[in-house]
């Protein structure tokens, strides 16, 4: 287990990156990884990859519901094609195909997701998806990441090139704190602890696991110990981890850079429904789209800030 006080920002560098990184190193391993883009190759720093493997990159254009069905193609020709897009136009605009091509028949496709969140930023409300984590963790047989740093998205890319079927990986736009250490071992399905504590949980993931480790070490001052959990795999959930942390403490907070609906506090809350219900405080947006600004502007405007997750567990443990 990691703690608070190893948990220090080493500088920053965005999701994406790390996704790029990640990549290049997937496809040294597995050479029949291959990427596609919907004319978004720059945004998703994938030009390592491509210079190396320029006959394992396909250029599908502005056609993303076309790029779903190619690679669908590629996995039943024993390919491990990973698609590469915003987040919005990884799911919304092409749900029907990924439904019908990839999920139904269980391809072997990654659908890899950049710009997710508020924190897309200037780019507004039509950009900014909110809603994807719980659309895509309602796909059966569908695995649901969103890693919260550089070197955990570089991970993960590796650990889905090695995972058999389909799986939604998110990440995002903005230079991040990169405090996760980079010899740190992903596992799929497996919860992240990075605190031990006693009197609430903290489950985090993505963007709002730095704001909870910064709101972990600002209710330590005050006496208040703190579980953080960081949960790196929306689906399948760690229902052990969820469970164990909730007995321990009786008390649950969830931040997300997604909708109140849906997402994350949605899978505690059904987890902990049927095993042991808990109280619990959502840290998420509420059930509003975004708009254009800066992003630590708009996580604080939409309640997504380091104090909103203080307030939630004080909200919680009733202080």
């Amino acid at each position: 287990m990691l703690s608070l006080d190893k948990l220090q920002s080493t500088g920053k560098k965005a999701t994406r990156d790390g996704f790029g990184a990640g990549l290049k190193a997937a496809g040294d391993q597995h050479d029949n990884v291959v990427m596609l883009t919907a004319d978004l190759r720059g945004s998703m720093k994938s030009e390592d990859f491509i210079n190396t493997y320029p006959d394992r990159f396909i250029q599908c254009g502005i056609s993303e519901a076309n790029m779903m069905g190619v690679a669908a193609g590629l996995a039943t020709a024993g390919k491990i094609p990973v698609t590469t897009t915003f987040a919005n136009f990884s799911t919304g605009r092409v749900y029907d195909q990924i439904r019908q091509s990839i999920a139904y028949s269980d391809k072997n496709v990654k659908i890899c997701a950049s710009h997710a969140g508020l924190t897309l930023g200037e780019d507004g409300a039509t950009h900014q998806i909110l809603e994807d984590i719980g659309m895509m963790r309602m796909l059966p047989g569908m695995t649901v990441i969103n890693p919260c740093d550089y070197n955990q998205t570089k991970a993960a890319v590796q650990a889905i090139a090695d995972h058999h079927g389909p799986v939604y990986l998110r990440f995002g736009r903005p230079s991040w704190p990169i405090f996760i250490p980079e010899d740190t071992k992903f596992e799929i399905g497996k919860a992240l602890h990075l605190s031990e504590g006693s009197d609430v949980t903290i489950f985090a993931t993505g963007h709002l696991v730095w704001k909870a480790v910064e709101a972990a070490r600002q209710l330590a001052e005050e006496g208040i110990s703190v579980d953080l959990i960081n949960i790196h795999t929306i689906k399948p959930l760690d229902e052990e981890a969820v469970i164990a942390s909730a007995k321990k403490t009786g008390a649950v907070v969830t931040c997300e850079e997604h909708n109140k609906y849906g997402g994350l506090g949605s899978a505690i809350a059904e987890c902990l429904a049927k095993h042991h219900p808990t109280r619990q405080e959502f840290v998420a947006t509420d059930d509003t789209f975004g708009e254009s600004g800066e992003a630590e502007e708009l996580l604080e405007k939409y309640g997504l800030g380091t104090k909103d997750v203080v307030a939630a567990v004080k909200r919680v443990l009733g202080k």
